[in-house]
């Protein structure tokens, strides 16, 4: 506020100065402007009626706040509108037959006052071959009083003014700040068991109802996070706790078997549900890496057809399904690693869900590669098509067939793609489950 008040007051000074110049540059135009005419009328009355009637009409129609001298070119007072005009001339301007010249002046001029300014107006004309000059001076104390005046007066309503601003701003900002406290105050009150709740917005439509509805945009952003968190959270809990407690039935079962005939029999076990539980692990890790947005890639050139051949060659030493494929030399630019675990989660997730046969293929488009995995089972429903990305989404008719699936596979290959700059997609084809990823091509 005090900052307020001191803009207005300077502007104010600034302001009233600008003022009285701009004033008294008015005043003194105005008053040439009357004295020209008031020298040229003098002329025409002096090149009409002669000297002796000029002098007698100057006499009888005097004005107090102008005085007239007539010069000859001998440089004689010949006219004069008062008796005190009679000695020197008050003005050295002599301008030639119609011709106008001016001058300000400060010194002592008869019947005009000891220290006034006056303004001084001469008009040349000439009279059967005579040169004669008209001189008419003023003083400027009307001038002057008119800006003494005005400038008492804003010095005067200055104080008053400055008042009624500070006490304007005072009240206008003590207003702004009063809802500015209540929204920090509302939101200094909501924690993370009460994200639901959203600040007043005030009805007036300016920055303040601006920042609370910024307010309320961002609790929506926390709570949706917060809601995702915990979902997450407790789909992954679920998730470990399935191999953890085979693990511990498996032990607490080997334990009371003193032959150890029991572990023998259960190693298989033991062995499948740690490396479901290393793998679920690992897939945890990589999307916290994704939500950190610290999941590095080893960008170089990757040949895809050699990748994709690979991984058809393991799932046909684990799988009874029949695999065909119609492979491209293709090169892209990535992370040899990452497209290698796309392309295995999508494989995997095919083998899970495919009655008896899985093909994959590689088309090459302008600027772009698409690799193409169908399988025989189940096509997934266009509604349910973007939530199998989502993570641990499993769709119901697919959870008693899963195999072992986290739904964490699907999600990890959308987020490599994407930081690969393409995507990946499921969809049909041909009466097919498919899915389709799509990446940049290297020409």
């Amino acid at each position: 506020m005090l900052s307020a008040v001191v803009v207005v007051t300077f502007s104010l000074l600034v302001g009233g100065a600008f003022l009285l110049l701009v004033l008294q540059s008015s005043l003194i135009s105005a008053a040439w402007s009357n004295l020209a005419v008031r020298a040229s009328d003098v002329a025409r009355l002096l090149s009409e009626e002669g000297v002796r009637e000029t002098q007698s009409t100057l006499t009888e129609n005097r004005r107090s706040s102008e005085q007239v001298q007539i010069i000859d070119s001998a440089n004689h007072v010949v006219a004069w509108s008062i008796q005190g005009l009679r000695g020197d001339p008050i003005s050295a301007l002599r301008p030639a037959p119609g011709k106008t010249a001016k001058e300000q002046q400060l010194q002592r001029v008869p019947a005009l006052g000891d220290d006034d300014e006056v303004l001084v107006s001469a008009r040349g004309v000439e009279v059967h071959e005579q040169h004669y000059v008209v001189l008419v001076a003023a003083p400027l104390e009307v001038q002057t009083d008119t800006l003494r005046t005005v400038g008492l007066l804003l010095l005067a309503a200055a104080p008053f003014l400055v008042a009624l601003v500070a006490l304007a701003v005072w009240v206008l900002v003590g207003q702004s700040l009063k809802t500015v406290e209540r929204i920090r105050r509302q939101v200094a009150e909501i924690d993370g068991r009460r994200l639901h709740e959203r600040v007043e917005v005030p009805p007036t439509g300016d920055e303040i109802a601006a920042l609370a509805s910024t307010m309320n945009r961002m609790l929506d952003k926390l709570e949706d996070s917060d809601s995702a968190h915990r979902a997450f959270f407790s789909d992954a809990s679920h998730e470990l706790r399935s191999p953890l407690s085979t693990l511990v039935t498996t032990a607490e079962v080997a334990s009371l078997d003193e032959s150890g005939k029991t572990w023998l029999d259960m190693q298989q076990t033991v062995l499948n549900e740690s490396g479901r539980m290393q793998s679920l692990v690992e897939d945890l890790l990589t999307l916290a890496k994704v939500d950190a947005h610290q999941l590095q890639l080893d960008i170089q050139d990757v040949d895809l057809e050699d990748v994709l051949d690979s991984e058809i060659k393991r799932l046909r030493t684990v799988s009874g399904m029949q695999i065909t494929s119609e492979l491209q030399p293709v090169r892209v630019r990535g992370d040899e690693r990452r497209l290698t675990q796309v392309f295995r989660n999508l494989l995997d997730n095919a083998a899970r869900h495919a009655e008896s046969m899985i093909n994959v293929r590689i088309q090459r488009y302008p600027g772009e590669v698409v690799v193409t995995v169908d399988n025989d089972g189940e096509i997934i429903s266009p509604q349910d098509r973007d939530r199998v990305f989502e993570r641990f989404a499993r769709l119901d008719a697919s959870r008693s067939s899963d195999g072992g699936g986290s739904g964490l596979g699907l999600a990890i290959s959308r987020e490599i793609m994407v930081a690969h700059g393409g995507t990946v997609v499921a969809t049909e084809g041909d009466g097919l489950c498919r899915f389709q990823v799509i990446l940049p091509a290297v020409d």
